[in-house]
């Protein structure tokens, strides 16, 4: 069964020589619990997919049904509320609140939600439970971002939207937090759907989708997804 399903979605911005087409009819599915990777170089329309996705860009024509939320009718606040049950947000930037400790920020997020996970479970399987006490300004790039992740996943989202999540780190740190994004998607099944500019990471992903000037150039299911540490880039 399909838990998200998009048809001839179109999105433009601007009016009069302004104007521009972003995405030209998009149409896929994408089943509950994939780890899917949307791959194209800047201005293919990936951020902008990603965005309507999570509710905070709307759809201008054609349809976005996610586990039967049928987003264009709703209104502002069933999308506030939308995002708030069923979507987490992991961003190249970390946003996090500076004078709160690596716990509190992730509780942030728990606050938010009817069904969060235990936190000190997640703690341990971020690797952060010995820095728990610790300010964003104490901790490593690859730290912090592993506290935004937990930000996110505490809330225990349906789907998690994450948007170039290493894009601000080295490689081994990525490599790292990739790593860990994997072991989130088997380990409580939450749907991820990443942007992302690095093909690399398509090996590691179970459904891959291309965007070119934006239409669909490849849509497609990865048969021999390799762990993280067997990728190279």
């Amino acid at each position: 069964m399909n838990f998200l399903e998009i048809k001839d979605l179109k999105k433009s911005f601007g009016q009069g020589e302004s104007h521009i087409d972003v995405l030209k009819g998009i149409d896929m599915t994408i089943n509950k619990g994939e780890f899917c990777v949307l791959l194209g170089p800047s201005g293919s329309g990936k951020s902008t997919l990603l965005n309507i996705i999570g509710g905070i860009d709307s759809l201008d024509e054609g349809e976005l049904i996610i586990n039967k939320h049928h987003l264009k009718t709703m209104k502002e606040k069933e999308l506030s509320q939308y995002r708030r049950d069923h979507l987490g947000y992991i961003f190249q930037m970390y946003n996090l609140i500076p004078n709160l400790t690596v716990r509190e920020n992730i509780e942030v997020g728990a606050y938010l939600s009817k069904k969060p996970l235990d936190i000190d479970d997640l703690l341990h399987t971020l690797g952060l439970y010995e820095h728990q006490n610790k300010l964003p300004n104490q901790l490593s790039g690859g730290q912090q971002q592993r506290t935004a992740i937990g930000r996110a996943v505490i809330k225990n989202p349906d789907i998690l939207l994450c948007d170039e999540p290493t894009g601000a780190l080295d490689y081994r740190t990525s490599q790292d937090i990739l790593q860990l994004i994997c072991d989130i998607n088997e380990r409580f099944g939450n749907t991820i759907i990443m942007v992302t500019h690095n093909e690399s990471i398509k090996y590691i992903a179970n459904h891959i989708c291309v965007l070119h000037d934006g239409i669909i150039k490849e849509d497609y299911m990865n048969t021999d997804r390799k762990r993280v540490n067997e990728v190279d880039w």
